[in-house]
């Protein structure tokens, strides 16, 4: 066999060569000849059904029979012909066999890539037992998804527990920044650390309240009397807001193809502004208004006005209304974010062995409170214990509790004034027949001599007669401002009030020294109350503090040289608000992909590796080509610079099939009198091609 008749190369074609492209002969039957075997095969054949016609059928049909002639023919053309066709049946068979495989194979090792979270075994296995197409593994993935995730949950509380014994001990105190660290440190409305009263040497009172405001909850919480149309009306906000992002984002991908300046933070919010009547209007009694473009008119009226229950005697199955709410209900639109929150924390207390013994769940006021242990007195409680209580306020909730606090505000200023006056009334009595007791006693004496001998000479006005601004109990306060009148802090009305309880105390043992007279023990009696409950109140939160939103009050009692509790709630706390609250989005930072302060040339943007002058003369050179060829009334054809490999597109920026090139001269001395300016190629729609 010589080497002509062995080819080389799978590109030669020839019908009986080996191996060649469309040849009958393959290489893999070696010296074996193919049309002589199926020669002899078909010779068999015929010979058998001849043979067997011959021995089967009469003597005189026999006869009749052209045997010798047409009908051996026949029958070998006719195996001949049922042949090839079960040969090419079986040869497109065995390649769609093979095919499939192969694509099994090629299938089988791609998974075993793919499946991260699945060992190999456990592919071959499944594969084994049937196939992709016959046994789901998508429960089994999910399983083992999930095994990862609590694994890696275990390692992160560990971490974190690691980390906050450590601040501990950098700190060698326990602080604020051990709760809440990172982007939710702004949620903090309240925190405090104080002595025990029982125990101030040896135990810790925590107070923390966080608040989370309604627009950085992940899923939104509403009431449970809110109406139904509210919440209609609440997704269609949304999902026209979520359109005006849309178009926003499609209109700074436009102008970036186009080469211009980016919209800065203020053209970005009046962009949004100015869409908002394409989406709505306030034509509400128009049924074809804006307003009703996404729910009709008529279902609005119908569920003006219904709240989460129907009276029973108005109550029907088929009516719209009642469907209309059932949807409403079986999306859980109403109960999903409070119950998402409730599902958060109850887990995480259950997984962080902060386990407890009390729960109150008030559905409907949309309130959760939970307590390590049932009791409530604290003289019947260990040392080390937390109780926490979880509330969702609305701004009407909010506006009737600040008009409570203002009231209470002002009942300790009242009590605590009235036990003022009661004092010095006594203190006056125990002056009786005592001519010098105080400074105002030494005053009122010298009185009339300060008068003849100072004042009538100087003509300046008696002490007495001079208008008094400070109490000399607390220093004068600046006249309250709009902020002030709408944001009471009390923080001057608090101070005066603590003031006054010390300066009586201190009076009281001036007064008495040693001795304890029924006089002395009914006021300290009094003035023990009043200062407990006045630090229960002041340990409160302010409401004027809080804005509408989910509002977590937790109270810890740790013992310090231990903080099991304190450690524990601080991974709970930190847990919680990472799987409840988005955190505080800049939508001013988060709108732009890239900013114009940190646009560098030198990544990802890399043009040809020319200095500036040899890109404007290639710029001059083309934009003089073009104006010529325009001169001579031809067609401008596109001039492009050579991209380099590592020139890539940004982020955020759409593909263009094609560049248009600009039309007449300005366009080509404006491009280039700018990349004077820049410093670099001007940026055309290909986002990585140098347009001209």
């Amino acid at each position: 066999m010589g080497s002509l008749d062995l080819p080389k190369s799978p590109m030669i074609f020839h019908p009986e060569k080996r191996s060649a492209v469309g040849s009958r002969n393959s290489l893999a039957q070696e010296s074996r000849d193919q049309q002589e075997e199926v020669d002899r095969l078909l010779e068999e054949e015929v010979d058998k059904v001849m043979n067997h016609v011959s021995a089967k059928l009469p003597k005189e049909v026999l006869e009749r029979l052209d045997v010798m002639g047409g009908l051996k023919e026949k029958v070998y053309n006719y195996f001949n012909q049922n042949y090839q066709n079960m040969f090419n049946r079986y040869v497109v068979t065995a390649e769609d066999e093979m095919v499939k495989k192969v694509r099994n194979f090629i299938d089988k090792e791609e998974m075993k890539v793919l499946t991260r979270y699945t060992p190999k075994e456990i592919a071959s296995l499944l594969d084994e037992v049937g196939g992709m197409d016959k046994f789901n593994t998508g429960e089994i993935e999910k399983s083992i998804v999930n095994m990862y995730g609590h694994l890696q949950g275990h390692i992160q509380r560990g971490i974190n527990d690691l980390e906050n014994l450590t601040n501990s001990l950098l700190r060698q105190k326990t602080d604020v920044g051990a709760f809440i660290r990172g982007e939710n440190a702004y949620s903090v409305v309240k925190c405090s650390f104080k002595d025990n009263l029982a125990k101030p040497k040896t135990v810790t009172d925590v107070k923390l309240s966080v608040n989370i405001l309604d627009s950085e909850l992940i899923s939104p919480i509403f009431h449970y009397q809110v109406t139904v149309e509210y919440l209609i009306k609440d997704l269609i906000s949304k999902q026209i807001i979520d359109a005006i992002d849309k178009q926003i984002e499609e209109l700074k991908d436009e102008r970036i193809d186009q080469g211009l300046e980016e919209l800065s933070d203020g053209e970005i919010i009046f962009e949004k502004m100015a869409r908002v009547e394409q989406h709505t209007s306030d034509d509400k009694e128009n049924a074809k208004s804006l307003r009703y473009r996404y729910f009709a008119k008529s279902l609005m009226e119908k569920i003006e006005g219904l709240r989460a229950e129907i009276d029973p005697e108005s109550f029907d199955q088929v009516n719209v209304r009642e469907n209309l709410k059932k949807i409403i209900d079986i999306e859980n639109i109403r109960n999903r974010g409070y119950n998402t929150a409730i599902n958060s924390i109850t887990s995480i207390l259950d997984t962080s062995k902060m386990g407890y013994q009390y729960i109150e769940n008030l559905k409907n006021a949309r309130e959760l409170i939970i307590r390590e242990y049932e009791e409530t007195d604290p003289k019947m409680l260990p040392d080390e214990r937390y109780s926490v209580r979880m509330k969702y306020y609305d701004n009407a909730q909010l506006l009737e509790e600040r008009k409570s606090y203002d009231v209470m505000v002002k009942s300790f200023e009242i009590e605590v004034q009235h036990i003022w006056d009661v004092l010095e009334m006594v203190y006056d009595k125990t002056k009786f027949l005592k001519r010098i007791t105080d400074f105002d006693d030494l005053a009122a004496i010298y009185k009339n001599r300060i008068k003849k001998q100072i004042k009538l000479k100087t003509g300046e006005p008696l002490y007495e007669d001079i208008e008094k601004s400070w109490d000399e109990i607390s220093f004068v306060p600046p006249a309250e401002t709009q902020v002030e009148k709408m944001n009471r802090t009390y923080l001057f009305e608090k101070g005066k009030v603590k003031k006054r309880l010390i300066m009586m105390k201190e009076k009281l043992q001036n007064m008495y020294g040693y001795r304890y007279p029924i006089q002395r023990r009914v006021m300290e009696d009094r003035l023990e109350f009043l200062e407990s409950e006045f630090n229960k109140f002041d340990y409160m939160i302010n409401p004027y503090h809080i804005q509408p939103g989910l509002l977590l009050d937790v109270d810890i009692t740790s013992i310090k040289r231990k903080k099991a509790t304190l450690d524990g709630m601080a991974n709970v706390l930190n847990e919680f608000l990472h799987g409840v609250s988005k955190g505080f989005q800049d939508a001013a930072f988060a709108s732009f992909s890239r900013r114009r302060s940190t646009v560098r040339e030198d990544i990802d943007m890399h043009f040809t590796t020319l200095d500036e002058a040899e890109e404007l003369e290639q710029a001059n050179n083309a934009g003089s080509a073009y104006l010529d060829m325009l001169n001579e009334g031809s067609k401008a054809p596109e001039v492009q610079t050579v991209v380099s490999s590592k020139a890539k597109p940004k982020a955020g920026t759409k593909a263009k099939p094609k560049a248009k090139t600009k039309t007449g001269s300005k366009g080509v001395v404006d491009s280039a009198s700018k990349q004077k300016r820049r410093g670099r190629p001007k940026r055309g729609k290909n986002s990585g091609l140098t347009t001209i």
